[in-house]
């Protein structure tokens, strides 16, 4: 079965920014613990207006849909939506550039 791999934006609530990098770090670990992501590591990188971006690859649409029953994963979400928002891609600046540029990140 092949693996989904997913890009998620968090751009960080007002006064939040201290708190995302931790539950970014966090998250595949997290999932890893369920059975429910691959080995490959995430790639974690930053946006100019700060949103921390995330490459990950899920086991499968399957692992995707048993994430949303976990409660593990229902209770790190709660943490994530309490500091950030998911938003998408093509709200980044970068998204209008022919080869989007963005920093690594280093936590």
């Amino acid at each position: 079965m092949p693996g989904v791999c997913v890009i998620v934006a968090y751009r960080p609530k007002p006064g939040k920014a201290d708190e995302l990098p931790d539950l970014v770090l966090s998250r595949v670990p997290t999932l890893r613990q369920e059975g429910l992501v691959s080995d490959r590591a995430p790639t974690i990188i930053r946006a100019r207006d700060g949103t921390i971006i995330e490459v990950s690859e899920w086991k499968s649409r399957e692992a995707i849909d048993a994430a949303h029953k976990n409660p593990k994963v229902l209770v790190m979400w709660e943490k994530f939506f309490a500091v950030c928002d998911c938003v998408p891609l093509n709200r980044l600046a970068e998204a209008e550039e022919m080869f989007a540029g963005f920093e690594p990140v280093n936590f």
